[in-house]
């Protein structure tokens, strides 16, 4: 849980950022394309190959992120990793691009090349909490499920570090922009992808990241809620109307001047961004805290107080206490029935609430997506949801 709020903070830090701020041989077999996904204690990482001859690294898949990198030698500082580090010299299918390229100019204030044109074009991205990627930016072959897919963006890391304890290879931009796979691949085969994140306390357990006609949410139960994208930024948002306790409804409005000045309360479009990569949700202070009020009324136990995180919301898991039903409502009439197991995390002798405040960003974190089969569809503008014992969405047997 530690983890997860430290992993949490930092993409927090992140978005508010952000905010401040403000293929050749797939042509017949990318429709049934789709890459295993596995969870671990505080993220999820997926399973790709890169390069020619494909070399296995397994990658968090982030769909607030655009470019997908890898560590990569030769190295000048990287991060100890399970997998055999991918060496750019022994790919065959591995160029370079150039700083004057398009794909380069798109990095926007992540591009650190000089402007000569024909000078190598080098990436330098920073994911605060101590997550960062420097390198080369080149045309790479990635290969999911034995399907190849030639000439894709990709962040050669000669520089990195990591945050997560299970110190993956790297990362997998599924974001909305066009140095993305989804953005690359989306003219061809339509900016489709479905994942099912099973539980973090199943870590040997994996399911499916789909990509194509296979990402499809469909049949009983499915909701659909429409996604939102901003200009100039990847990430993806949603319109979260009201979160409900039992039946206590929490209105998620926002004020649009003081009360003194005669301000109304309203529903901002886009108000709340999904995002696989952040485990724990946040939400505007005062809804927080009306939140965690209500949940303690609804709660027959004495909650446990945390000095180092005073916000959270804590119970000892040794006595038996049932915990209410949490609902989100999303536009278009999409209401979220969410798991006890998905709001409240099993830590050490304590069960937590997987919910925090924030001053700025409000994010709907991977803990509170769990067991939910999530399709984004970005060409129609909607976000598919439907209830899944996503353990039981497991890897197809190999033909």
């Amino acid at each position: 849980m530690t983890d997860a709020i430290r992993r949490s903070e930092s993409r927090l830090s992140l978005f508010n950022s952000i905010l401040d701020l403000s293929i050749n041989n797939a042509s017949t077999t990318f429709n049934g394309i789709y890459a295993r996904i596995m969870p671990t204690y505080s993220s999820y990482l997926m399973e790709i190959s890169i390069g020619t001859q494909p070399v296995k690294q397994f990658v968090v898949p982030d769909t607030a992120s655009e470019v997908t990198w890898t560590q990569c030698l030769p190295c000048v500082n990287c991060y100890k990793q399970d997998q055999i580090m991918f060496n750019s010299k022994n790919s065959s299918s591995y160029k370079v691009l150039a700083c004057g390229s398009d794909q380069c100019k798109n990095l926007g204030e992540n591009r650190v090349c000089n402007e000569l044109s024909e000078s190598k074009c080098r990436y330098n991205i920073s994911y605060v909490g101590n997550t960062s990627s420097l390198g080369e930016l080149a045309l790479e072959t990635y290969t999911l499920d034995r399907i190849t897919f030639p000439d894709l963006v990709y962040g050669c890391g000669n520089d990195n570090r990591m945050s997560i304890k299970e110190f993956p290879s790297g990362v997998f931009g599924l974001g909305s922009g066009p140095l993305s796979f989804i953005g690359q691949l989306g003219k061809y085969y339509g900016r489709t992808f479905s994942y099912c994140l099973v539980s973090h306390s199943k870590p040997n357990v994996s399911s499916r990241l789909n990509f194509g006609t296979s990402a499809i949410v469909s049949g009983r139960g499915v909701v659909s809620t429409p996604l939102v994208t901003k200009p100039s930024s990847p990430l993806y948002y949603l319109t979260l109307e009201a979160i409900s306790v039992n039946n206590k409804r929490i209105p998620f409005t926002r004020l649009t001047r003081s009360k003194e000045e005669g301000g109304v309360d309203i529903i901002e479009e886009g108000n709340i961004i999904i995002d696989s990569g952040t485990p724990i949700t946040y939400l505007p202070t005062n809804i927080y805290q009306t939140l965690k009020d209500e949940l303690k009324r609804s709660i027959h136990a004495e909650s446990i107080p945390v000095p180092e995180n005073p916000w959270l919301l804590c119970y000892a898991n040794n006595k038996k206490f049932s915990i209410p039903f949490v609902t989100f409502h999303f536009d278009g009439g999409v209401n979220l029935t969410l798991r006890s197991t998905s709001t409240f995390s099993q830590a050490v002798g304590f069960l937590c609430l997987t919910m925090a405040p924030s001053n700025n960003a409000a994010i709907f974190g991977n803990f509170l997506q769990m067991n939910f089969l999530i399709g984004y569809n970005i060409d129609i503008g909607k976000v598919f949801f439907k209830p899944t014992d996503c353990s039981r969405r497991t890897r197809r047997t190999e033909s």
